[in-house]
């Protein structure tokens, strides 16, 4: 992946921003296709449910678009959007009542400092067998993902899945770097703990053998031993 000098990614974002404010419908389209799939998995890892993401990214859209125009590149663009995205989110949380953890996730408190491993992407090739197998093990993890804390799910999802950079994330989320670097490690932590005890219970269950396997194993042999 190519990534841009940060003095040309804020020149990119200034101008892609003052095309977008001056109403060019194009320009507001790449902004949407470039910041998509973040924007999409940060909502998604912050409420829980596919359609209160789309909808809440939709929403940051609109946001977005009125606002752009006060847009004075102090920030990356991509972290822009995210707290828009963000103050969408807990408005949404709030409204519904399911605030839970997410005070912690903008508190401004600092952690131990614990460093952190990095993460790559699979290969997205490999034989129709190997990607059902992949889209199972991430079915697994994005439930598993669920099952965290806001404050650690959001960290992990910038830092581990957008492999945003530590300072980024701090900045999306408003907390400290070492908040961000002891966030991801605690949640990799968590992820690994629930991980393996799905696959404990699933040991107990490998080459599962009984009702119609052992019935017929059963009579077989049986039928074998009545044979002259």
């Amino acid at each position: 992946m190519n990534v841009l000098p940060q003095q040309e990614l804020r020149a990119d974002d200034a101008a892609l921003a003052a095309s977008v404010a001056s109403g060019d419908p194009a320009a507001f389209e790449l902004l949407m296709r470039r910041h998509n799939r973040r924007l999409y998995r940060l909502a998604r890892a912050t409420l829980r449910d596919d359609a209160d993401a789309e909808d809440a990214l939709q929403e940051t859209y609109l946001r977005a678009i009125k606002a752009i125009g006060g847009f004075r590149g102090e920030s990356s663009l991509a972290t822009w959007l995210s707290r828009l995205l963000l103050h969408e989110c807990l408005d949404r949380l709030r409204r519904e009542g399911r605030r839970r953890d997410i005070a912690q996730m903008v508190s401004t408190d600092a952690d131990e400092h614990v460093e952190h491993e990095s993460m790559n992407d699979p290969s997205p090739h490999g034989t129709p067998h190997d990607l059902a197998e992949r889209a199972e093990v991430r079915a697994l993890l994005e439930r598993k993902l669920d099952e965290l804390p806001e404050a650690f799910r959001t960290v992990f999802v910038l830092r581990g899945v957008e492999e945003m950079d530590v300072s980024e994330v701090a900045q999306c989320l408003g907390i400290p770097e070492a908040t961000v670097r002891s966030r991801f490690f605690r949640a990799r932590s968590l992820l690994r703990g629930l991980l393996a005890r799905d696959f404990d219970l699933a040991e107990r269950d490998v080459f599962a053998f009984g009702g119609a396997h052992c019935d017929r194993v059963v009579a077989d042999v049986l039928r074998r031993l009545e044979r002259p």
